[in-house]
């Protein structure tokens, strides 16, 4: 298991010379590419403009059409978090655009697998529908799009993945990663797709008259609430354009101008949405809301945020964090097993192969996502956890490493041998892919030369980017506050992380496995701190005397409370001398 190495950003010794918050976060702003005085998240009026998304002027006249022939409108999203955001926004929009008949169907990923199958095209054809529009998926169903032509049912795609070869045959495409899309962003998640689709169709039916005072125009903005949500879901880049969506979202939800499923799943998670920031939607609401999708049936998520009953919501809420729950169960029991094979994937006894393929006979194939993902952290190596998907089938989770493209490596495997691979996709960092059960070890064979050749024998070695020391006389709650509603933070645009020396003043085990210190930096003139590493408890008995801590600064609401701490991400001992 490689450790990781502590690497100070370049600037990082200027952090020294801030006395104020606000010098601090425009320091900050400054390492991560703003100009002096420019902001991290401007107004909806800097968005890039929608009609720069390709297609976008066709699903435009296919929408806009049947709102006004009351035509029914079906939704098919995705079975995650993104998908469920994306999904209820297309219903929530188009219903308040004028839509007479919007419905929804969520593919469970237990009976049909991701995406728009042919087997989804038939379920989707018992309701009806005069148009399919998917949401967060479509563009590699070529097989699904072609089963819905003959059926005579127009297919509207809205996604956001990386095509492959081929194109569905759809009567539209709105994808900023389409071939010959000339939209700036390519980071949008699904739901950012169908917020941007639903702005221009507004237009285009107010530039033909369609609302009045019997049909009032709505305010899109105040969905961004699920834009925020389902973009940070998603953990796609926060460039320029996703961060002024989630931080409008963000103000939106501070504001009690949130939808009630929204504000349940907070509520349900002990978060105060006065106060929300991206990582309280990625780290408490997301993780609740992909429990449906993973451990059930995705369809109680998007009725969470569909309702405008707060009881209703906060109902299913509970429902959802009970699956949460059961999830975690789940996950603990899986990670357990995955720890003991890669155990017995160690070729000397320390060392493991450059990239692992793990599968249980029992495994949950929804939760083999988070289980490869936990695996990717404390192994830093690529990771693909398969789990029994029926039919004969295998259904693998792909987590991938900085500076391995993944999709791209399992698109690699299926050119070099044609038909191991039954079905993939994804995104850099992430993918899934199903494979006949008996071709389970010509797979790994394949995957495991396909990475060596990528990564070499060793993958490079995992780092945690510090800022630096934070100066003493801004380890205080004042900064920490600021620093909590700044950003917002995220891939592509990361939270600030410090690192320093610290004598450890006590420690103990809270909670579930949680490292809880007492900690001081008298050199640097700072008075003692609490800090409190998540899931690290096994590192106990290596807290005492000194150690180097690399941290976020945050606020800890202890019973209306509120102070500074620490959040560990990484520790190790030291004789009191940092070194880079």
């Amino acid at each position: 298991m490689s450790s990781p190495r502590i690497r100070r950003v370049s600037g990082s010794a200027a952090l020294a010379t801030a006395s104020t918050p606000a010098e601090l976060l425009s320091m900050l702003y400054a390492q991560r590419g703003l100009a002096d005085g420019e902001e991290a998240a401007p107004g909806l009026g800097s968005l890039h403009p929608a009609g720069a998304l390709r297609g976008i002027e066709e699903a435009v006249d296919l929408l806009a059409g049947q709102i006004r022939s009351g035509g029914h409108l079906l939704v098919v999203s995705d079975y995650d978090a993104d998908g469920a955001t994306g999904g209820a926004l297309a219903v929530r929009g188009l219903r308040s655009l004028g839509a007479a008949r919007v419905s929804y169907l969520i593919p469970s990923r237990f009976a049909f697998g991701y995406g728009l199958s042919p087997g989804v095209v038939e379920a989707a054809a018992a309701s009806r529908p005069d148009l399919v529009m998917t949401v967060d998926n479509g563009i590699s169903s070529v097989s699904g799009v072609a089963r819905a032509r003959e059926l005579g049912i127009p297919v509207l795609v809205t996604d956001h993945h990386l095509p492959g070869e081929r194109l569905p045959a759809a009567a539209a495409i709105v994808n900023p990663n389409q071939p010959d899309c000339p939209f700036p962003s390519k980071h949008l998640a699904g739901v950012g797709v169908v917020f941007y689709l639903l702005v221009a169709v507004r237009t285009r039916l107010r530039e033909r008259g369609w609302f009045s005072a019997r049909r009032p125009e709505p305010n899109l903005a105040d969905l961004l609430d699920l834009v925020a949500l389902g973009t940070v879901a998603d953990v796609v880049t926060l460039d320029r354009n996703n961060r002024i969506l989630v931080e409008q979202g963000l103000r939106r939800i501070r504001a009690g101008r949130c939808g009630a499923g929204v504000r349940a799943l907070l509520t349900v998670a002990g978060r105060d949405p006065s106060r929300v920031t991206a990582a309280d939607l990625a780290f408490f609401a997301a993780p609740r809301l992909n429990a449906a999708g993973r451990i059930q049936d995705m369809s109680v998520g998007v009725e969470c945020l569909l309702t405008e009953d707060p009881l209703a919501a906060s109902e299913l809420a509970r429902a959802l964090d009970d699956l949460n729950r059961r999830r975690r169960e789940i996950e603990g029991q899986m990670r357990g097993q995955a720890e003991t094979l890669v155990a017995g994937l160690s070729l000397d006894g320390s060392s493991l192969p450059p990239g692992l393929c793990l599968f249980g006979e029992d495994w949950h194939q929804g939760v083999s996502g988070i289980v490869a993902a936990r695996i990717r952290e404390r192994y830093h190596r690529p990771v693909i956890a398969f789990a029994h998907g029926g039919e004969g089938l295998l259904r693998g989770s792909a987590r991938s490493i900085e500076g391995l493209h993944i999709r791209d490596l399992i698109a690699l495997v299926d050119r070099r041998c044609p038909g191991l691979v039954e079905r993939f996709g994804g995104h850099a960092m992430a993918a899934g892919l199903s494979i006949r059960t008996e071709a389970l070890n010509r797979f790994e064979d394949a995957f495991a030369e396909a990475v060596l050749e990528q990564l070499g024998d060793q993958p490079p070695q995992p780092e945690i980017c510090s800022e630096g020391a934070l100066p003493a006389r801004l380890m205080t709650l004042e900064t920490a506050e600021a620093l909590r509603v700044a950003g917002p933070w995220g891939k592509g645009f990361p939270e600030p992380r410090f690192d320093g020396t610290f004598e450890v003043l006590g420690a103990r085990l809270v909670g579930d496995g949680h490292l809880k210190l007492r900690v001081s930096d008298q050199a640097a003139g700072a008075g003692p701190i609490d800090a409190i590493g998540f899931n690290m408890g096994e590192h106990l008995s290596e807290a005492g005397g000194k150690l180097r801590l690399a941290y976020r600064l945050d606020v800890n609401d202890y019973r209306g409370k509120r102070s500074p701490q620490l959040l560990i991400e990484h520790l190790e001992q030291t004789r009191g001398t940092a070194h880079l």
